[in-house]
């Protein structure tokens, strides 16, 4: 099969390009700007595009199918060339499904936690032994890619994003999957620039339930309202299991999940990861997984990238890094940040880098969501708001938004670190929310920095 990726940087479309290269396919592609770690990712596979730019020259007949990345626009002259000739276009989604239609799918949707919990899952199946396909939107220990396909399994295990699929196919992704096990972890608005209202939102949910295949089953979280009543359109062929967090206790710093007498530790903290843990436990029940293998493998389960990821430590302080953006996500971070640490301090640093955190209107779903932090701190680029073409927004607004406690507004990262740099972080934690990068700020330099001063 020859393949060709236009906007091949991105972080799903490159790993999709390295798993097809690793099946035997040829594998081209373009894009007018790859960044880190995607450059030295495909130069290491040999399939970074020797000129950055459109080359619609590299659109024959001879392809097999072309790939169309989100980053991409519609007038894109090589996507102009492919409708010219007739060839097969599949967004990257369109293409996992191609490529996995006569298996299981299992995919994890929801608001907040599916990249923990689709990590989970991925995590036990290897560790019992049992072969699946994936693709999970984070980096996870122990395995190279993020994305990976071969003939073998039966299974194959997607993190369903509710975003758009393709600039010329504006259904959310988790549609295109068509699941045989689905599972929603929780329903909050977000990506107001796709979905303008909270209803057309949910609205997506409920396709998504009605998409399942035939005698398939939904696993959801029964103690988010709104994902029950989303449940509620499961189909009567459709097996749904309701789980609510897993039973645990926490002695100091350390969790342990309580299976009947047995005290078993794990490496996550907070409450939402008890409820993850029982979600992923629900899918792996499903898939085959006995009580005692599921407990063995998620003693070690050490987490995913950017995902309540520790950045550095000592006997005083801990410096985390989370994905966390949308205000149910910043409140759960924040809440298990805290209950792990109650007697330090707590520094809560949220950037706002998504059309929806930096939408004035918006900004207004994030009262409250940070009042767990002892200092609450909020970061935003003035030069993201032009790029992602967003009006002005002014910190006074942003502060107001967040309600009580009133965080402190920076928009210039520079001053941002020299504060931080300036703080007695002993019997403190420092928690780093973002999608983004804090304008370009190294964060592990940063966070040794912070527990060797």
């Amino acid at each position: 099969m020859r393949i060709h990726f236009i906007a091949i940087g991105g972080s799903a479309m490159h790993n999709l390009a390295i798993a097809l290269k690793a099946k035997g396919c040829e594998i081209s592609g373009s894009d007018d700007e790859i960044f880190e770690p995607s450059l030295s990712r495909l130069r290491n596979h040999d399939i970074l595009p020797k000129t950055i730019g459109w080359q619609p020259e590299l659109i024959t007949s001879n392809l097999d199918a072309v790939v169309l990345g989100m980053h991409a626009r519609t007038d894109n002259p090589e996507l102009a060339r492919a409708k010219e000739l007739g060839l097969k276009i599949y967004s990257y989604p369109e293409y996992l499904y191609e490529q996995t239609k006569n298996k299981t799918r299992v995919v994890i949707g929801g608001s907040h936690g599916k990249t923990t919990i689709t990590s989970m899952v991925m995590h036990v199946l290897r560790t019992v032994g049992v072969e699946f396909d994936y693709m999970v939107g984070a980096q996870l220990e122990g395995f190279e890619n993020m994305v990976a396909l071969s003939e073998s399994p039966k299974i194959a295990v997607f993190e369903g994003d509710e975003y758009l699929t393709s600039p010329i196919d504006l259904r959310p992704k988790f549609h295109v999957y068509k699941p045989n096990i689905a599972f929603i972890s929780g329903i909050a608005w977000d990506h107001i620039n796709a979905f303008p209202t909270y209803e057309i939102y949910r609205k997506q949910f409920e396709i998504f339930v009605e998409n399942i295949e035939p005698n398939g089953a939904l696993v959801f979280c029964a103690t988010d309202t709104e994902t029950a009543e989303v449940a509620k359109f499961a189909r009567p062929d459709i097996k749904s299991i309701p789980y609510i967090a897993h039973p645990y206790m926490q002695k100091g710093e350390d969790y342990f999940l309580l299976n009947g007498s047995a005290e078993v530790p794990v490496k996550v903290i907070g409450d939402h990861n008890m409820q993850n843990i029982a979600g992923a436990k629900q899918v792996c029940s499903l898939l085959g997984v006995s009580n005692s293998e599921f407990y063995k493998a998620m003693s070690t389960f050490a987490g995913a990238a950017k995902r309540l990821q520790i950045l550095a430590q000592n006997s005083k302080t801990r410096v985390y890094l989370d994905f966390a953006h949308s205000p149910s996500k910043v409140k759960a971070t924040i809440k298990a940040v805290k209950q792990a640490f109650p007697s330090r301090k707590l520094f809560a640093c949220l950037e706002l880098h998504t059309f929806s955190s930096l939408n004035a209107e918006f900004l207004k779903q994030y009262n409250g969501a940070m009042e767990g932090a002892d200092v609450p701190i909020v970061f935003f680029d003035e030069h993201t708001l032009a790029h992602k073409k967003l009006p002005e927004l002014s910190a006074a607004k942003v502060s107001e938004s967040f309600g009580t406690p009133e965080p402190k507004v920076y928009i210039n990262s520079t001053v941002l670190v020299s504060d931080f740099e300036k703080v007695n972080w002993d019997e403190c934690t420092l928690l780093l929310m973002t999608s983004g990068n804090f304008s370009g700020v190294n964060m592990k330099d940063l966070a040794l920095r912070i527990v060797n001063q």
